[in-house]
This record gives C-alpha cells, sequence and structure tokens, in this order.
C-alpha cells in the first residue's frame, strides 16, 4: 500500500499537492469551532480593525472577526458543494444510466429535457431558481442540483451506452437477468469511475456558483459566513479594509486550486489510456 501510494505522489504530484491542500480544507471545517476564536456572527470588537496579534485577519464593517468567519466559510462552502455534488450527480447518473439502458422513446425524450436545461447559461439559471425559491443555503444547494444533473446524466449516459454493447451485457441478458439486475450489478458498477471523476471535478464548480450568488446578494443570507458575501461586503470598503476582501478571495483560490488539482489527478489515475506512468 505504500509502495502503491509512493508510486502514486510520483505520478502525480500536483495531484498529491491538491489532496494536501482538500485536507487541510476538510479539517478546517470539521475543527471550524474549535479553531475560530471567534463565533461568525460574533460582534462588539471595534469595525475596520487591521490584522494584528489578537485579529490576524483584521475586523469587518461590524466589528465581526474575518479570521472565525474565513474558518466557519470552510465549512459553509464544503457543505454546499459535497451536498449539491452529490446530490446532483447521483441524480443525473441514475437518469443517464437508466434512460441509455432502456432506450426507446424514454432515452429520446429524457435527453431533450436534458438539452432543455443545459440550453440556458447556468449563471442565468442559477439567478432564475435562486429569485423563484428564496435566499437561503439550502436553496442554494438545490438550485445546484439541478444545474449538476442534466450534465451528469448526458455524461453517464454516453458512458453507459458504451457500457451495454458490450458482450457480457448481452450475455447476461441472454442468461435472464432482468433489466434492474443488468444496470445495478453491471451498469453502474462500470460507470462508477467516470461518476467519482464527475463528484470531484464539480465540487470546486458548486463552491464558485456558491460565491458567486452570495457575491451578488442572491445566495447565503448576508449574516452567514459565506467567501462571497464576504468578499461583496470586502469590495465596499475595500479601500478602508483591504484585507476583507484579500483574505476570503486567498480562501476562495486555494480551495479551488486544490480540489481542481485532485480532480485532475483523479481522472488521469482513472483513465486506462493514463495509467501507463503508475506501473
Amino acid at each position: 500500500m505504500t509502495a502503491r501510494m509512493a508510486r502514486v505522489v510520483r505520478a502525480q504530484p500536483l495531484g498529491a499537492a491538491g489532496a494536501v491542500v482538500v485536507l487541510v480544507l476538510v479539517l478546517v471545517a470539521l475543527l471550524a469551532p474549535r479553531l475560530a476564536p471567534h463565533g461568525p456572527k460574533e460582534t462588539g470588537f471595534a469595525p475596520y480593525l487591521a490584522p494584528s496579534r489578537e485579529f490576524p485577519m483584521g475586523t469587518d464593517q461590524v466589528g465581526r472577526d474575518v479570521l472565525s468567519r474565513v474558518i466557519w466559510g470552510a465549512r459553509l462552502s464544503l457543505y454546499v458543494g459535497l451536498a449539491s455534488v452529490l446530490f446532483g450527480i447521483t441524480l443525473g447518473a441514475l437518469w443517464g444510466v437508466v434512460t441509455a439502458y432502456v432506450g426507446g422513446a424514454a432515452d429520446t425524450g429524457s435527453q431533450r429535457v436534458v438539452d432543455c436545461l443545459m440550453a440556458l447559461p447556468p449563471i442565468i439559471l442559477a439567478l432564475s431558481l435562486m429569485a423563484a425559491l428564496g435566499q437561503s443555503v439550502n436553496n442554494v444547494i438545490l438550485a445546484l442540483v439541478i444545474l449538476l444533473t442534466p450534465t451528469a446524466a448526458r455524461t453517464l449516459r454516453s458512458v453507459a451506452l458504451g457500457v451495454a454493447a458490450t458482450p457480457y451485457i448481452e450475455a447476461a441478458e441472454a442468461g435472464g437477468a432482468s433489466r434492474v439486475r443488468v444496470i445495478v450489478r453491471h451498469l453502474l458498477p462500470n460507470c462508477l469511475a467516470s461518476y467519482i471523476v464527475l463528484v470531484t471535478t464539480n465540487i470546486s464548480y458548486a463552491i464558485v456558483v456558491e460565491a458567486s450568488l452570495s457575491f451578488i446578494g442572491a445566495g447565503a443570507p448576508p449574516d452567514e459566513p459565506s467567501w462571497g458575501g464576504m468578499l461583496a461586503q470586502g469590495i465596499q470598503a475595500l479601500e478602508t479594509a483591504p484585507w476583507m476582501v484579500f483574505f476570503p478571495g486567498l480562501a476562495i483560490s486555494l480551495a479551488v486550486f486544490g480540489l481542481n488539482l485532485l480532480g485532475d489527478s483523479i481522472r488521469d489515475l482513472t483513465d486506462p489510456r493514463l495509467r501507463g506512468g503508475l506501473g
């Protein structure tokens, strides 16, 4: 196991670096109550205090500790990213695999629905959904699920079509296996690698969309420690308190950078054409 891990690190050094960044992000999110010196909504400190030993990232316009809000923001970002991606990609995977195997009018009709959803610009669709649903963290997750599901359905359908055409699927059908058994025992397991790649590569996308929605006031409520919301508040006081923009922006950049490196490496490791370097 150790030797295998060492070969993976040598073959994918950037992926290993991304994994370290993601691990730190996860630990910060899980340990936020212990790591944050103050509550994310706690006020009472002087506003616009510059970074110091007491407040390493300064305070914001209402006297909240920026460090504490950045730490709690990691938990909110990971919650939104993981929940929306797991629900959205799983729903899309089931949709795409089932319709690919069933075929016929069901497959054609579902693809037209996917086409309609994917024809809309994602940010416009997200804004429309948030306007209809209302401003809350859970509604951001629901909007992201609706954004992610059709893309996952299209991708996993393509994978499932290739798997369904293989001889062992025909053998399973000839042996009397039901459609449900073929899907559960043969199609879904063979789509797992593509599913994992979609999950890992879309978490950073979900985090960016949530931050974008919160930045323009359509995502998490203003008092929630959203990195995008913190950026929006910091922009209004950029000359007075530039740290209010710098630290949330740095957090978003590091999180997205680490997740993208990890996702790209997982994609490379699960692609049979790219496995030679791990031999």
